[in-house]
């Protein structure tokens, strides 16, 4: 699949072709056809991630092996990454998506995954990686996306999405299998948040992250009966065990709030 950019003021513009798949069908969008905006707000120490776009068709469907030797059809789909512009000097990153593909197979814009991660993590200290956290689905059609985590029913939306979220960061040093130290980003949710909006022409995410409010937690270094992970809280508690920070008690220890 052949895939170009084309940036006029600060925005991508998507265009690619289907060279070499097996419909062979070209994705043209009209000129001046619907778009829909997609713009992420980037805290400090953040980067946007690219943009996994998903594109399906009902025109143009693709034979799969079932069991016992049967055959089916599905919608044809394609897909590609795109790099969110910076806009002008801001902290806002935009990509403008064609919501119909035209062509033979008609390409509806099905689901676009996006989100923030960090990109500096110098201030943790040595050898700390940027992790999961941070991610956003929106789906714009009633299709399954195609990056999942463990999925959630999503939130219905009918208009343009505003997401503005909380985050925290959590350091997380692991021992077995491998020494390693990562930055995930903390919210009230799994890695993505799922939201389905077929009628969006604008999606906007603010995540909102607390940068002093980080919670550090340990690894056992041998699996033995009784070992935990131990999580320490900027107040400076310490909870052993569990599998993940609490979101509930970060924002309570922010907000001043009983535990």
């Amino acid at each position: 699949m052949n895939v170009r950019l084309i940036r006029a003021s600060g925005v991508a513009l998507l265009l690619f072709s289907l060279n070499g798949c097996a419909q062979n069908q070209t994705f043209s969008p009209a000129p001046g056809g619907e778009e829909v905006s997609i713009t992420v707000k980037v805290p400090q120490n953040l980067a946007a991630d690219p943009m996994r776009v998903m594109y399906r068709s009902e025109k143009c469907p693709i034979k799969r092996s079932g069991a016992n030797w049967s055959t089916y059809e599905e919608d044809g789909y394609l897909s590609t990454t795109v790099l969110p512009q910076q806009q002008g000097r801001s902290d806002m990153y935009e990509v403008k998506l064609p919501i119909n593909g035209a062509g033979k197979c008609q390409w509806q814009l099905s689901n676009v995954t996006f989100g923030v991660t960090y990109n500096n993590t110098t201030h943790f200290g040595e050898n700390v990686r940027g992790g999961p956290g941070g991610g956003i689905i929106v789906m714009f059609d009633q299709r399954l996306p195609q990056q999942r985590s463990a999925f959630q029913p999503p939130i219905e939306v009918n208009g343009d999405v505003l997401i503005r979220k909380d985050y925290y960061p959590w350091i997380n040093e692991q021992f077995i299998g491998k020494h390693e130290k990562v930055a995930w980003l903390v919210g009230a949710g799994e890695i993505y948040l799922y939201y389905r909006a077929p009628r969006a022409r604008q999606v906007v995410f603010e995540p909102l992250l607390y940068a002093d409010h980080v919670v550090y937690s340990v690894g056992p270094k041998v699996h033995k009966k009784g070992n935990r992970n131990q999580y320490t809280y900027s107040d400076g508690s310490v909870v052993m065990g569990g599998s993940d920070p609490s979101f509930k008690k970060l924002q309570a220890i922010r907000l001043g709030q009983p535990q």
